[in-house]
């Protein structure tokens, strides 16, 4: 370093792994042609002729916008119809009533994680996250001065590793008296993962032995609304009411996916606190945490949002919408599955969402090699990530025999 303080950052200077990789791939298609280049990178929905899917329904909100909409502070949590419009957001029609639940605007769902991260632990503590996890999670972990500890994620039969997660939740908490725990599901990123019933219940199990700890559950739904059946998608969510007091769910919520609203960075962080006092808190420590990060949100971004959902006729359009480009994702999904499964290429256990992950040794090596035949993935943790969303049937249809060719 010259005058900036390096802090325990490791990756000061080298490219954003997944932006690095697609900005290469934006370079081979300026260069080959888009026919020629199979680009696998950004977790975007793409329509079948690579253009941005953006939803009409969010974009008649968008522009009915006046400038005030745009150029006026919002209060530093949000606006207050934006903060009861997320409850909708998440709980649909079915909001729990058994717990206290409060919410504050993030920008997107990272805002959301690193404001927990900073609440709930203290500078030196462990989060917990499991083996294949988003990247992100480990900088803003390392740049709020915590680490991530990661448990296995899956067993020798394609279930959450409960024995791991006890494992390593347990060594964390021999050597501090808090802890974050995040568990993105639905349709969890790398591997389209969703925790089942059963999963959430030996998780729980296992939290609960711990009475004197002081635990936040932090639950990334960021492709919650891309995933399947909305009720039957959010019926994890009653499992989280009625826990102990030293346990405090929060939901870190996106409106990039579902919205399609990925540039206007809207998000929100919710508690579903078992106490009164707890709620408080939680507003009391987004006050601090809010003001000191971004200061105020993205007003135009939480107006939208909040008058579409508040209307009840433009919130059934969206989400009418929205299920019509769910079904061309769970279309391409099964396309590669299906190709997959035929010429005998592994995969991580997959329900739904962006991505698919492919397990391998050498993950960069094959990323590399990956290139050298114009496809474009991203080699995260001990596997390559393919992106669903922004791929069409046909290369979908391809990539498995790419893939497992590289591997060999």
């Amino acid at each position: 370093m010259i005058i900036a303080q390096k802090n325990g950052r490791n990756t000061i200077g080298a490219p954003d792994k997944l932006f690095g990789v697609s900005a290469k791939a934006k370079e081979r298609i300026a260069e080959l042609g888009s026919d020629k280049v199979i680009d696998s990178t950004i977790g975007v929905l793409l329509d079948d002729n690579g253009q941005l899917v953006v939803l009409d329904s969010v974009m008649k909100s968008i522009r009915a916008l006046q400038p005030a909409d745009y150029a006026a502070y919002a209060p530093i949590l949000g606006l207050p119809q934006y903060r009861e419009a997320v409850k909708k957001a998440v709980f649909l029609d079915d909001l729990p009533q058994d717990c206290f639940i409060e919410s504050c605007y993030t920008p997107g769902g990272t805002g959301a994680l690193r404001n927990a991260v900073s609440a709930y632990t203290k500078p030196g503590d462990q989060i917990l996250v499991s083996s294949w996890h988003w990247n992100p999670y480990n900088l803003i972990a390392a740049e709020l001065g915590r680490s991530v500890r990661t448990y296995t994620m899956f067993d020798e039969a394609g279930r959450l590793n409960i024995a791991s997660f006890e494992e390593e939740l347990a060594a964390i908490l021999r050597e501090q008296e808090e802890t974050v725990i995040i568990l993105n599901t639905p349709a969890h990123n790398p591997t389209g993962y969703t925790m089942t019933d059963e999963d959430w219940n030996g998780v729980l199990t296992v939290l609960g032995r711990y009475t004197d700890k002081k635990i936040a559950i932090v639950v990334d739904i960021a492709y919650l609304d891309f995933s399947g059946d909305a009720k039957e998608y959010r019926a994890f969510l009653k499992k989280l009411v009625g826990l102990p007091e030293n346990l405090l769910p929060l939901i870190a919520f996106s409106a990039s996916k579902g919205y399609t609203m990925y540039g206007m960075r809207c998000g929100a962080l919710l508690c579903m606190a078992p106490t009164e006092a707890i709620a408080r808190e939680f507003i009391d420590v987004m006050s601090v945490e809010c003001r000191a990060s971004w200061s105020n949100g993205n007003r135009a971004a939480m107006t939208a949002l909040a008058n579409i959902i508040q209307d009840d006729e433009l919130f059934a359009e969206v989400r009418a919408e929205r299920e019509a480009y769910l079904q061309v994702l769970n279309h391409r999904s099964a396309i590669f599955m299906e190709e997959a499964h035929r010429i005998g290429l592994s995969t991580c256990p997959f329900d739904s969402g962006f991505f698919i992950t492919v397990p391998c040794d050498q993950p960069d090596e094959i990323g590399e090699k990956l290139q050298e035949s114009n496809l474009f993935a991203v080699a995260l943790g001990k596997g390559i990530r393919i992106s669903a969303a922004s791929n069409t049937d046909d290369q979908l249809r391809r990539i498995p025999a790419i893939l497992k060719a590289a591997m060999e």
